[in-house]
């Protein structure tokens, strides 16, 4: 087993003084894809900003390369940006309006190879274009004259150009037509297999994170709720928030205009109480009096299979 290249423990986030994120724990390989899911406003794109130090935690530590990078000086976490690369959900909101696709691009390696020569620069940023299916000469026009797809593979190609070890994808292909989506997820396939990148893949897209993922967590209140490889959670969800959000997934209703009813379709959040017992108990049908009270620990339950669940031995069962 390879030495994680990412170690995240305890990561606490708070606003105002209420936790966004709490008491999580995972690492990630090279090579590796996580799959982050969960409901708006789970806390996803919240990790995700403070795995890169985009904001602050609270607490815990975020080792990437056995160094921790809330804990490094403004000098290190700089010198570990090139290797930190974030893609965003919005394509066009994400790239200067007033900056050619091409100056774009070649802003990182000005910044962090301001060594190379202006024509070799330039090469690279061609190279990346027409990697990524667009045509050189599209550098010197501007982000407004772009489809979103066409910016989304700008935007990758500007994260990627400087070869990353660990690229976030938050949300980034959740505004893309469903044929769009296809294709930029071959493509982040195609230069995770060149590059060796690992990747943390963010989504509510349950269809996109089991074709790409080798890993899944799930997130609930800002809390990891189950941990799996992505062939165990797909086969089989333990912990009930995770089954509820399976059932979700919209499918062909028996029934013209028929519509599915799920556990999380009529639930409300209870996010008042998310740290006095399982946030999750008061829409779980497994709920005991203990739920109310103790908040369940991620914990490992079979090998490669982490939940936080007080009945977690029993809904392993999968006739629970």
């Amino acid at each position: 087993m390879n030495a994680p290249l990412l170690q995240v423990k305890n990561l606490r986030v708070e606003f105002a003084g209420r936790p966004a994120v709490r008491d999580v724990n995972f690492d990630l390989t090279s090579g590796e894809t996580i799959g982050l899911v969960g409901e708006s406003g789970s806390g996803k794109s919240t990790l995700a900003r403070a795995l890169l130090r985009l904001l602050q935690p609270e607490q815990g530590s975020v080792e990437f390369s056995g160094l921790d990078l809330l804990k490094s000086t403004p000098a290190a976490m700089r010198a570990q940006r090139r290797d930190l690369q974030i893609i965003f959900q919005d394509p066009l909101a994400s790239l200067n309006p007033r900056m050619t696709v091409g100056g774009a691009i070649a802003e990182p390696l000005l910044i962090f190879e301001p060594e190379l020569s202006a024509a070799a620069r330039w090469g690279k940023v061609v190279a990346m274009l027409e990697r990524v299916g667009l045509a050189a000469g599209m550098a010197k026009r501007y982000p407004h004259e772009f489809s979103g797809g066409q910016c989304q593979r700008i935007g990758i190609a500007r994260a990627t150009v400087l070869r990353p070890k660990l690229l976030v994808c938050d949300e980034a292909v959740s505004s893309l037509d469903v044929s769009i989506q296809g294709q930029i997820i071959n493509l982040l396939l195609d230069l995770q297999q060149e590059m060796g990148m690992a990747m943390l893949f963010i989504s509510h897209n349950l269809a996109v994170v089991r074709h790409l993922s080798h890993r899944v967590l799930v997130m609930y209140l800002g809390k990891l709720v189950e941990a799996a490889s992505c062939e165990a959670l797909f086969a089989a969800p333990v912990h009930p928030y995770t089954r509820a959000l399976l059932s979700a997934v919209p499918r062909i209703p028996p029934v013209a205009g028929a519509r599915a009813s799920t556990p999380l379709a009529e639930a409300s959040l209870a996010a008042d109480s998310i740290e006095r017992g399982c946030a999750f108990r008061d829409r779980c049908p497994y709920a005991l009096p203990l739920c109310a009270s103790s908040d369940p620990p991620l914990a490992e339950i079979a090998a490669g299979r982490w939940v936080a669940c007080h009945r977690s031995h029993e809904t392993l069962n999968p006739l629970f």
